[in-house]
């Protein structure tokens, strides 16, 4: 374990850490939300909460930046780091929008091409893998990327104002914007899920003419 790929592992810590901080009001919720005459809550009064979600959100993505650069600078770049970041940060953002999922923030049909794009580019990262060749991320990934840590960025806004009390208003305007984000981005993952393909049979091609030219040969 390399230092680039340690930073990369802290995430797999983070983000189990966000989901049970998230839920912890839906399972105590007499502790953690004030309850109205019609059996619901009026909003989830845990401040702390607030505070403890951003700085996992924001140390989340901020790790996955720090790893890069650090690979880069130490010289660690490599094949096994090429493919356990896009892991880590695939199961970091999976983990983020099922939480806002379940608050109703984000479209569970669009989290669930989300699910099939992320497991079929793993999916596609590991073929390559058996051709000798470890593919990080495209541009379109990267693109997709920063969509993603702006949709959840936004959810989370969209959270945190219902979780503090504050005007519904804040909830809905938020949670709109987090929606039109998120479908903008899940249409980036999708386009960049074809260039991915793309690579993979453009890599699938070369090899087939490798083994021709050495069959020949032989």
């Amino acid at each position: 374990m390399t230092l680039a790929n340690k930073i990369t592992a802290s995430r797999l810590i983070l983000a189990p850490i966000f989901f049970i901080i998230y839920l912890l009001p839906r399972f105590f919720p007499s502790i953690f939300a004030i309850p109205s005459g019609d059996g619901t809550f009026l909003y989830i009064g845990a401040p702390w909460s607030v505070v403890v979600l951003w700085i996992l959100f924001v140390g989340s993505e901020f790790t996955d930046l720090l790893d890069g650069m650090v690979a880069r600078k130490r010289g660690e770049v490599s094949d096994s780091g090429k493919l356990f970041d896009p892991f880590a940060d695939t199961l970091t953002q999976v983990t983020f929008f099922f939480c806002f999922v379940i608050d109703g923030i984000l479209s569970p049909v669009l989290f669930l091409v989300v699910l099939y794009r992320e497991f079929s580019i793993l999916f596609i990262r590991n073929l390559m893998l058996k051709k000798g060749v470890a593919m990080g991320a495209r541009m379109g990934g990267k693109i997709k990327t920063v969509a993603y840590v702006s949709a959840g960025a936004l959810a989370l806004l969209a959270s945190s104002t219902q979780r503090l009390g504050m005007d519904s208003e804040f909830f809905r305007f938020f949670g709109t914007a987090a929606s039109a984000v998120f479908a903008v981005s899940v249409i980036i993952a999708v386009i960049s899920f074809f260039d991915y393909v793309l690579v993979y049979r453009k890599a699938a091609n070369s090899k087939q003419g490798t083994d021709s030219q050495q069959d020949g040969a032989q």
